[in-house]
């Protein structure tokens, strides 16, 4: 089997690298992740709200030390009944009886979906949804989750169309003692909110005999992703960042956070410390693993608390608008190395040029000319084994029988002629990080999401309806085979070769529009290079018959 690999040509290693790379990684979304679970309660009317939450469980709760709090499992409750409404001109957003944020609807005509309706970004089935509260008192537990004990509007205060709008709610958690958990929430149009939560004694505030647990909720909904980051998010104290993939959380961590969020492709749910106390204060935060094995992070406290939230879309610019410390909420994984700079540059383009499609074209440029060295050492690298190839066919036709003698030899001819095995493949392998940095930046940024570029392309974050781009693509991979010099020594190889572009452009026909430009520009990119580096060999190549020439006649 290595003596097989050995003989294939640089170009081939390199293609079956990029190749298993796109077998395992990109496909694998469509192919072999769990069918996503569609939540059919998302478009269905407010009223109906109220039959969507699982049967009552009973449970089971023990006092903790509020320095080592465990998370109390939650009881559900069969009827979740709305409360009040807020609505602003681009989303409005359900609270309900239990005093959590129900359901954000956003109403923006970028964000509807395929039959022009609003767009629900909570999932209702969810294990927990934003600001809902858990206890270590147990009888405090059973009364916040009891359907005979709902959450009481105190107060509702808009001042006028656009402006924040305050909600005060309350809710009794000892009759006798008469002893009330209150929340406070101020609502803005851009999406975040401000909460004060505690607890009260005939109207006094006071410090409840229990650790109190609020969660900004699971994640929003997402379809199942190979390349989507979907799970929770903990900016700790220091800034470092922890991430919990869902599906990925063993057991329960605890941190001195500022930020906690739960994360999906466009979405994001968020708490977070605001205003001064983010440079003198932090937030007890605890990630708990669900019955799916899925992050579900709460903050813990005793007495009151004083938070920032946000419920809505990933977007970058707007996210820092409202607190810098939002900004790592836009996250993609392990190659936020790579992939954040790539997202800041593509703004910036946005910014310059006011289209994304645009954009996408100048940022493909940039990255291509600085990639340059490498290619070009890859292109040259190349070249050299199409001038070697005759030779190399010799020598596997000659030692066929003794592979090792075929192998010192070989190596002997790269020597000789100064061609490196991996000078064709290493280059072009060490982009492929690059590659897949952006391919989260534009398959994850919600920016792109009705965005429009030219003629039929009206949203670059969803396919080519009519499979324009892919096919471009396709074809521009043709013609870069075409002109690109091969070395193949082996019919076979350069079948193979051969059916590479459909195979690609089988790949990229469901990928988002403004993915496929990219690879569609950095094909015409990389043609406008071999064409160029063909017309250098070329011209040396005269040159050096020339002196060849002279020389002869010399002698």
């Amino acid at each position: 089997m290595l003596d097989k690999i050995n003989n294939l040509s640089p170009q081939v290693r390199m293609i079956l690298a990029v190749v298993v790379c796109l077998l395992f990684f990109i496909p694998y979304s469509y192919y072999f992740s769990p069918a996503p679970q569609i939540d059919t309660n998302l478009t269905k009317p407010l009223d109906t709200m109220k039959t969507v939450a699982a049967t009552p469980t009973t449970p089971t709760i023990s006092h903790t030390d509020s320095n080592a709090p465990s998370v109390p499992n939650a009881q559900t409750i069969s009827a979740s009944d709305i409360l009040t409404e807020v609505k602003f001109k681009d989303y409005r957003l359900v609270i309900d009886t239990m005093g959590r944020i129900a359901q954000v609807y956003l109403i923006g005509e970028r964000y509807r979906n395929e039959q022009g309706n609003e767009v629900a970004i909570l999932d209702l089935n969810s294990r927990a949804r934003p600001l809902e509260l858990r206890y270590s008192n147990s009888e405090f537990l059973k009364e916040a989750f009891s359907p005979a004990n709902p959450y009481r509007l105190v107060s509702f205060h808009q001042t006028t169309e656009g402006e924040p709008q305050r909600v005060l709610l309350q809710q009794t958690l000892n009759q006798t003692e008469n002893l009330v958990i209150q929340k406070e929430m101020i609502f803005y149009s851009d999406g975040h909110y401000e909460i004060q939560i505690q607890g009260l004694k005939d109207n006094v505030k006071t410090t409840l005999d229990s650790v109190i647990f609020v969660t900004p909720g699971a994640r929003p909904v997402a379809e199942n992703d190979a390349f989507v980051f979907k799970g929770s998010i903990i900016k700790e104290r220091g800034g470092s960042i922890a991430t919990f993939e869902n599906g990925d959380v063993s057991d329960e961590q605890q941190f001195q956070a500022t930020v906690t969020a739960s994360v999906d492709r466009y979405y994001s749910t968020i708490l977070y410390l605001a205003g001064a106390e983010q440079t003198t204060s932090s937030l007890n935060a605890v990630v708990k693993k669900d019955t799916n094995g899925d992050p579900l992070p709460f903050i813990s406290f005793e007495g009151e608390i004083s938070l920032g939230g946000y419920v809505g879309p990933k977007d970058y610019k707007l996210l820092v608008q409202i607190d810098p410390l939002l900004g790592d909420v836009v996250e993609y994984g392990i190659i936020t190395f790579f992939a954040k700079p790539l997202f800041l540059l593509l703004e910036w383009l946005y910014g310059i040029c006011g289209n994304w499609g645009w954009a996408i074209i100048l940022l493909t440029v940039i990255v291509r000319l600085v990639l340059f060295p490498l290619t070009y050492k890859g292109m040259m690298s190349m070249q050299k084994f199409k001038d070697i190839a005759p030779k190399m066919k010799e020598i596997q036709q000659k030692y066929k029988e003794d592979p090792q003698k075929m192998q010192t030899q070989m190596m002997e001819l790269y020597r000789k002629h100064g061609a490196n095995p991996l000078g064709g493949c290493l280059p072009l392998l060490l982009q492929m990080p690059i590659f897949f940095a952006i391919y989260r930046v534009l398959y994850n940024a919600i920016e792109l999401k009705g965005a429009e570029w030219i003629l039929w392309i009206s949203d670059l974050s969803v396919m080519d309806p009519f499979f324009v781009l892919p096919l471009l693509m396709g074809a521009s991979m043709f013609l870069q085979q075409y002109i690109t010099p091969t070395s193949f020594t082996d019919p076979m190889q350069e079948k193979v070769f051969k059916y590479l572009p459909v195979i690609f452009t089988i790949f990229f026909i469901t990928f988002p529009s403004g993915l496929v430009l990219y690879w569609f520009v950095s094909n015409l990119f990389s043609i406008v290079q071999q064409f160029i580096i063909n017309k250098i060999v070329e011209a040396r190549k005269k040159l050096l018959h020339k002196q060849e020439g002279l020389d002869d006649e010399k002698n």
